[in-house]
């Protein structure tokens, strides 16, 4: 389990890379054109549009690393009622349920990400349309693999004896 949690804290640290160099890249380009369009009145013809699509990396970023800070999107209402160990099981039965949902976006993803290339469409400066939706799939196999993560502990935490459970 250590060794699984050690790789966990390393990909999430790589996450959190990318997104800040993301953000940076679209925070730097906002403002290239704020100040070249009221400055000097024109622009990169290209940077609004590289805006827009790492827009879309942002959110895989970000939300692979809510993924696995467990700040995804829950419903807790009845969680706050049930006993721990019940809780723990209900948990695994959502974090299946989420990688399931996550590897069947991620075949779908792929699935568009190849009739993507194949259609052959270019988003700006001769980059083809599929590079900038291929954080797709691996947004959602990376969500996928942060649920799995916690499945592990929740299994772990439900299998564990009632007396260890309780103690400290």
């Amino acid at each position: 389990m250590k060794v699984l949690l050690t790789v966990e804290r390393f990909v999430t640290k790589a996450e959190t890379g990318l997104l800040v160099l993301f953000l940076s890249v679209m925070v730097v380009l906002a403002f290239a054109q704020v100040i070249l369009r009221n400055f000097f009145g024109t622009g990169l013809l290209w940077g609004d549009t590289l805006v827009r699509h790492l827009v879309l990396w942002v959110g895989f970023a970000g939300a692979t690393i809510a993924t696995s800070e467990k700040r995804h999107i829950s419903i807790d209402a009845l969680g706050n009622f049930l006993s721990p160990r019940v809780r723990n099981a209900v948990r695994v039965v959502t974090n299946l349920f989420a990688i399931a949902v996550c590897c069947l976006l991620a075949d779908a993803a792929y699935k568009f990400l190849l009739e993507e290339k194949e259609a052959g469409g270019v988003v700006l400066l001769d980059i083809p349309s599929w590079v900038a939706l291929a954080a797709i799939p691996p947004g959602y196999l990376l969500m996928g693999f942060h649920f799995g993560v916690r499945l592990i502990q929740n299994v772990s935490e439900v299998l564990r004896k009632p007396a260890e459970a309780a103690s400290p």
